[in-house]
């Protein structure tokens, strides 16, 4: 099954961005204020996002036989398998094994398969799922479609919409609606995806039309009449940044959180909100017979002294291009490299890029960071009525963009290696760059139609017994690591290491504290912490990709700032804990994806495909849920840790649809989980 019509840009000149001057801190040009609505449009569940969390959402509100508006940025519903064209599915391996996902992303993997006759057309060697980024999207639209008819559900698609504001009751605990710009091409103007994000973000988030760009204002509202302090209806949070948590302004963190003994690997004993996890703009690129010309992007020197295939044993182009292979029509010639088996490019292949020091982007500064901390929104009036704009830095998208096709060309042209130094390197001609409508992306530009996003907002929590300062999914409470080594005994004080020890002692806790056990004395339970108010699972390596130093990131010589990847490794199979979905001041919102209440540590595990969906499950499923029994969802979690009738009943739901809440023979008497790698 091959793709059809692609159309291949003939050179890198074509597409040349129009430089902005890098500033320390624009305000973008505020909105004007708004025209009366086009339309209004009533939901049951209104979720914001139309990755795979909010698709997810929306597969089970439907199912539950709502009316499910759904809002996305782009044009294609899919998130990570589509518009940010990671289209290869991070799984572990045991958990691909047991085939132990939500229904739903399990008919996504056999729908992958029926479309393709097989799971991995691309043949490639991160995944046992590579595929094509448009394929993604119809996949899963047509998932939802046939999710409505089966559920007598409604789905209301809007795509290429954003929210502008949010509207609430006098107490500001409900969201009473929300206002909406729905963007298509003006009259005359070229067609959607003609330009980047960097080139169309602020304008999407103007409510006046513009040479680009016609708007439709929509305002979102509940379909059912409201009663009093019982939510009709919901917003679900499922963007890709965290963005309705910036824009309600509610208890959110962004960045490195201080070391604690709950965070022990922290790179920071303060919290750095300027320094999330790098985001990546994807492009593909195909063997050809014949070599190609390449013209160097005019960019290119100022982003040359960052690019590396990073490592020794992964210093090999055909390695590198068959890692994210998303099409294979043939199959290549077995190979090794590194101790890696796969097989060799052929004429034809497409590879999807995304490498660390290739197309990632790393700001690590409050001069370059991508998403605007709460003190940049206000110093850029982005907290004032009308004043949202996407809580976005253009100039980062813009320089994201820029360095991620000077990766091409550096793949295809480049003979120098930033971290392996001379003689590395070599050309290799015979590949092209695809853009246009009918390319894997989608794009006249050739990237993807949104960066791949790491990490965003993450939520606090409210307060629950055990947790003070507002719930949060911790290191600690799903990492394999060994607390013992050296650096903890060294960087920890005396206090801070009894406590991290007490706190993975499990159920022997009471006793090493009774005993006044010395941390060396005390066994570390061997599993991740167990939830009473699970409604979902992950599992995934904690894998980071760590913002850079200086400013800006490509600065020759640059390095990862010091300590970012302490905390990665491996990771137990973890929990979502209803906690950590439910947001403070707002009765009525719930948060799915990577926005959820985690670490800085715990998100570089939380953020892969199948624990967005599962999460979405869980939003759309406790939506659907609390419609139906008339209540709020911290009322399913407020009297824990005594019994919860209602949060149990919701529980035994999801596990009997098919979305399990916890892995096989989880308990707290379970200390064999050496099978789950």
């Amino acid at each position: 099954m091959k793709p059809s019509n692609i159309s291949v840009g003939k050179s890198l000149l074509s597409l040349t961005l129009s430089l902005i001057p890098l500033t320390s801190l624009t305000p973008p040009s505020l909105s004007a204020p708004p025209r009366n609505p086009d339309q209004t449009v009533d939901c049951d569940i209104l979720v914001v996002g139309g990755g795979l969390a909010g698709a997810g959402t929306a597969y089970e509100g439907l199912l539950a036989g709502k009316t499910v508006c759904l809002t996305e940025i782009t044009d294609w519903v899919g998130g990570q398998i589509s518009s940010q064209g990671t289209s290869a599915l991070d799984e572990r391996s045991t958990q691909r094994q047991r085939l132990f996902f939500p229904r739903g992303y399990l008919e996504l993997r056999e729908r992958i398969k029926r479309k393709y006759k097989e799971l991995n057309p691309g043949d490639c060697w991160v995944s046992e799922s590579c595929f094509l980024p448009g394929d993604g999207n119809k996949i899963l639209y047509s998932m939802l479609r046939d999710a409505a008819k089966r559920g007598k559900g409604n789905l209301k698609w809007f795509p290429s919409t954003v929210i502008k504001e949010i509207e609430r009751n006098a107490n500001g605990n409900m969201i009473t609606g929300a206002i909406a710009i729905q963007h298509k091409p003006a009259k005359n103007a070229p067609p959607l995806n003609t330009f980047t994000l960097s080139q169309t973000i602020e304008d999407a988030y103007q409510y006046e039309n513009s040479s680009r760009f016609d708007k439709t204002i929509i305002r979102f509202t509940p379909q059912n009449k409201p009663q009093e302090n019982i939510p009709n209806w919901y917003v679900v949070e499922a963007t890709e940044t965290g963005e309705i948590i910036g824009l309600t302004d509610i208890p959110y963190r962004l960045g490195i959180d201080p070391r604690s003994h709950l965070e022990p690997s922290a790179s920071s004993t303060t919290n750095d909100p300027y320094c999330p996890q790098g985001f990546t703009y994807t492009f593909a690129m195909e063997a050809t017979k014949e070599p190609q010309t390449h013209q160097m992007p005019p960019f290119y020197p100022e982003y040359a002294p960052y690019y590396s295939y990073e490592l020794p044993r992964l210093a090999d182009f055909g390695l590198v291009f068959t890692y994210r292979r998303i099409w294979s029509p043939k199959d290549g010639e077995p190979t090794k490299f590194g101790g890696i088996n796969f097989t060799g490019p052929a004429v034809g292949d497409i590879s999807m890029q995304n490498w660390t020091w290739g197309n990632d982007y790393r700001p690590g500064t409050s001069r370059d960071n991508l998403i605007y901390s709460r003190d940049q929104l206000q110093a850029t009036g982005q907290l004032s009525p009308g004043g949202w704009m996407g809580g976005l830095r253009t100039e980062a998208l813009q320089k994201g963009e820029e360095k991620s096709i000077g990766y091409f060309y550096w793949l295809v042209a480049g003979t120098t290696d930033s971290q392996l130094g001379d003689g590395v390197k070599k050309t290799h001609p015979n590949y092209q760059y695809l853009s246009g409508f009918d390319s894997p992306m989608g794009t006249a530009h050739g990237l993807s139609k949104y960066p791949y996003m790491r990490e965003g907002r993450r939520i606090i929590g409210r307060t629950y017994f055990g947790y003070e300062d507002g719930f949060t999914i911790w290191e600690i409470d799903m990492s394999r690591r060994d607390y013992s080594e050296d650096f903890y005994k060294k960087t920890l004080s005396p206090d801070m290491y009894r406590s991290l020890f007490i706190a993975l002692a499990g159920r022997e806790t009471i006793s090493a504290i009774e005993n006044k056990l010395p941390p060396e004395q005390i066994k570390r339970r061997t599993r991740s912490t167990i939830y009473p108010d699970s409604v979902g699972i992950g599992h995934y390596a904690i894998d980071f990709h760590p913002c850079m130093t200086k400013s800006p990131p490509e600065t020759p010589g640059n390095t990862e700032r010091e300590g970012e990847r302490q905390g990665a490794g491996q990771a137990y199979p973890f929990q979502i804990p209803l906690r950590a979905m439910i947001p403070q001041k707002i009765d009525n919102m719930l948060v799915a994806g990577k926005s959820i209440a985690t670490s800085h540590i715990a998100a570089a595990a939380y953020r892969v495909h199948s624990f967005e969906w599962s999460s979405g499950v869980a939003a759309g499923a406790t939506a659907a849920f609390a419609l139906e029994k008339g209540i709020v969802p911290y009322q399913l979690v407020d009297e824990l840790p005594s019994s919860e009738p209602q949060l149990l009943e919701l529980r035994q739901r999801l596990e009997k649809s098919g979305n399990p809440t916890a892995f096989p023979n989880t308990s707290i008497f379970n200390e064999s989980w050496d099978a789950w790698r």
